[in-house]
């Protein structure tokens, strides 16, 4: 009997798999896995546009795939890397140690980047101190890494607009290639390799995104279509604005720089050139082409630089989905072509959602309201000096939570407990924050059930989160200048994304309606691919729809 036999069955026993998620014996096992992450894509975008999306985008998985209507993040801060530090390992920042895309170290108060790691540098190109260059931080396997202890023979390339959005799937032992804003190319770290496989080289060299230069991002649809979101230039964008058709060009228009390059990425173009490397990755590393299974992870970013800066319901952000829509039908058509229909597995997910512009809340008369960050910090510190003596007894905010000044705290004999809770019961009193709570608190467990608790217990790690972790109210968002939009609340608009799954061998198609979470996406795959899921796995497989009989 096989390892993996007898794992089927051990879990079966255990009640780990459902039979719409039965894995597939090893001879039947998908030769690829194309998982597609859209930053900052909330589940309510994708059924606003349904009736104008095209026939083999979004809609190859909601009318020939199993897609999820309640599918949710259970961790309280939804921010980009958190979210693709879960998808693939299907652990949240707990133990993933991913606690927000940046935070500072628990002891020192020093910066650190989720990605961060000094001893590795970008191939061929600039690298600062806080660059993203490995999965260092990452305390969890993943998918892909399970795989490649199965057999090493198993490739996983991941790829994005982001270096967290890379890293993070490609676990510790598959190789990450990101989107260079400096340069227009894509690169990977020394990390991964010392240099760079042919076909990389091969495909920066055509400099791919110098075509973009004065290129127009233009609305797909007549005005009439876009009734339903919010027109362009709101007070909100702030003061350079932004409408359609939207121009891409470079100092004089006669050299594309770094500005031009970064540019790219808020908007369709970043996008496409992603798309276009993940074919390169295919073609050059003979990605599903041998009944040895691979992993291609493909994070699209665009979506959400264009939510940042004009709000999931403008419509920039409405035909920014449907343009993401048409690029994925043609990258399936090509997946149709080089793997073959019936033998890889596609999965689209999103690594948060998107609440909605608190400027447009607070016109509607709603309540909301912004945040200065640098004034709560002087309020916090100016109460607990009134208590405790001078200093700063606040270092700053790390991840989603307060870093207090431990060498402070030792120096001045004072109780951590109590600097902990007065720091909570300070921030509370702060206009926009709605629940708090300490180390002591989360480590014991001792306000079990209180409101979102467990969301913020679930984003929250020991040894790295600071000493009072925090959410702040529902359309409330941090900025001293009141523009653009945020995520990173436990709510709803954040929590919601999709998950939509297509592969006819093995899954069938399907709405389905019972509540799962994005860490049930890692034991799903890895009972398809026939692997034990990553140890750390905190889900269970996705109650997919039964392939129909042949």
């Amino acid at each position: 009997m096989t390892y993996f036999v007898k794992w089927a069955l051990a879990a079966v026993c255990l009640g780990y798999l459902t039979a719409g998620a039965a894995p597939a014996p090893a001879d039947e096992r998908p030769r690829l896995v194309v998982f597609i992450a859209i930053d900052g894509l909330p589940q309510r975008q994708v059924l606003s546009y349904r009736d104008q999306l095209a026939p083999d985008g979004f809609a190859r998985f909601l009318e020939r795939g199993s897609w999820f209507a309640n599918a949710h993040y259970a961790h309280g801060f939804t921010v980009t890397c958190p979210g693709h530090a879960t998808m693939l390992s299907g652990a949240y920042p707990h133990r993933s140690g991913i606690i927000g895309n940046d935070w500072r170290d628990a002891q020192s108060g020093a910066a650190e980047y989720c990605a961060g790691d000094t001893s590795a540098r970008y191939i061929g190109h600039e690298t600062q101190a806080l660059d993203g260059t490995s999965p260092k931080n990452l305390k969890v396997q993943t998918v892909g890494d399970m795989l490649r202890l199965a057999d090493a023979r198993s490739k996983v390339i991941t790829v994005s607009g982001k270096d967290r959005g890379a890293i993070m799937p490609a676990g510790q032992t598959g190789t990450a290639y990101m989107y260079m804003g400096r340069t227009g190319q894509f690169a990977s770290t020394t990390y991964y390799m010392k240099e760079h496989p042919a076909w990389v080289n091969a495909f920066n060299a055509k400099r791919p995104a110098d075509r973009y230069l004065k290129a127009e991002w233009k609305p797909l649809l007549p005005d009439a279509a876009y009734a339903r979101s919010l027109p362009d230039n709101q007070t909100w964008f702030g003061p350079a604005g932004g409408a359609l058709p939207m121009r891409y060009s470079a100092a004089d228009d006669v050299a594309p720089g770094p500005a031009f390059y970064s540019a790219l990425l808020r908007g369709p173009f970043a996008d496409a050139l992603t798309l276009d490397f993940a074919r390169a990755a295919i073609s050059g590393e003979n990605l599903g082409q041998d009944a040895i299974p691979d992993v291609l992870s493909i994070s699209l970013s665009g979506h959400d630089y264009v939510n940042h800066a004009f709000s999931a319901e403008s419509r920039l952000s409405h035909d920014h989905v449907l343009q993401l829509d048409q690029m994925l039908q043609s990258f399936f058509q090509d997946l149709d072509a080089r793997i073959g229909k019936d033998r890889y597995v596609l999965v689209l997910t999103a690594d948060h959602g998107f609440m909605p512009a608190v400027g447009h809340t607070i016109a509607q008369g709603l309540p909301g309201g912004y945040i200065d960050s640098r004034q709560v910090l002087a309020d916090l510190n100016l109460g607990l000096q009134s208590q405790f003596g001078p200093g700063n007894w606040v270092l700053g905010y790390s991840g989603a939570s307060l870093l207090l000044n431990k060498a402070l705290i030792a120096l001045s004999n004072a109780d951590a407990t109590s600097v902990a809770d007065t720091a909570r019961k300070l921030l509370l009193e702060q206009p926009g924050f709605a629940f708090a709570y300490t180390r002591q608190e989360l480590l014991s467990g001792s306000r079990a059930g209180a409101p979102y608790f467990d969301a913020l217990e679930k984003a929250w790690h020991p040894t790295v989160s600071g000493d009072v972790q925090y959410a702040i109210k529902p359309h409330w968002m941090w900025s001293a200048r009141g523009t653009g939009a945020i995520h990173g609340s436990p709510y709803e608009f954040d929590s919601h994304v999709p998950i939509l799954l297509y592969g006819p061998a093995w899954i069938g198609k399907g709405r389905i309606d019972k509540p799962v979470e994005v860490v049930d996406i890692a034991p799903t795959l890895a009972a398809l691919l026939g692997i034990a899921p990553p140890s750390t796995a905190e889900g269970h497989p996705l109650p997919l729809a039964p392939p129909a009989k042949p």
